[in-house]
């Protein structure tokens, strides 16, 4: 029985690899145009949100979104969550209609096809590397002040142990979101590490949960405040998922 039901994961997790790829081929001509001109970014988000949906579907997951506070489109953000699964790039792209840009780790270039569209639509981060941090937030200034929001995964990435709830998060999206000012919108996806986790034979088709929770204000807060918020925004997100 374990044998057969480790032979239905296997086939639906190359499934997952097969419909990203075929999605983006499928999408290829117009997301080609899309990334032509970086003012034309809207046009390439609207795009990815239909790529979202299309994953999402496709693998069986039912989306559902529980939003506490509304998010505006032409309105600057800095969106944060826990990190545990693939799939909270799609269900992030799935829950705003307000277009960011993500932060994420440089290795996600090295997919075939995807990999072409996320290291020119992204802002990538050597983690290891201080210079490329120090890069990371000054692209991620430009994008702000063009407008849009950006996101980021606080953690650092998902945690090997899947035992932890939610690991420490880093100052850097914190520093941002004072710099300019912006709110901070916690994000939390509840299902995601069972539905989806990085143990390969693991998982299942079904309902995701997640939560928009009230904004984080940073109006009047300096950079002597970036480690309370740091706190206080995971404290947020820590509590709902262990509620």
């Amino acid at each position: 029985m374990k044998v057969i039901k480790n032979l239905l994961i296997l086939i639906w997790r190359v499934w997952f690899y097969l419909l990203i790829f075929v999605s983006i081929v499928i999408l290829l001509p117009v997301l080609l145009i899309s990334i032509l001109k970086e003012s034309w970014y809207p046009f390439f988000f609207r795009l990815a949100r239909i790529w979202a949906k299309i994953i999402l579907f496709g693998m069986g997951f039912i989306p559902t979104i529980d939003y506490e506070e509304n998010i505006f489109k032409h309105k600057s953000y800095l969106l944060v969550s826990n990190h545990v699964s693939m799939i909270d790039i799609m269900m992030m792209l799935h829950l705003s209609k307000n277009p960011f840009v993500f932060v994420g780790k440089k290795e996600l270039a090295k997919f075939p096809l995807f990999g072409f569209f996320y290291k020119r639509t992204c802002i990538l981060v050597d983690r290891g590397n201080a210079s490329s941090r120090h890069s990371v937030f000054q692209q991620a200034q430009e994008r702000l002040n063009k407008g849009l929001s950006v996101c980021i995964f606080p953690e650092g990435g998902v945690p090997e142990d899947e035992s932890v709830v939610l690991d420490n998060f880093r100052d850097g999206a914190f520093r941002l979101a004072i710099n300019h000012q912006i709110p901070i919108i916690p994000i939390v996806f509840y299902d995601n590490k069972e539905k989806f986790s990085y143990t390969f034979f693991s998982g299942r088709p079904g309902k995701l949960r997640a939560k928009v929770l009230p904004f984080v204000k940073t109006e009047g807060l300096t950079l002597k405040d970036k480690r309370q918020l740091n706190i206080k925004v995971r404290s947020i997100i820590l509590e709902e998922l262990t509620s």
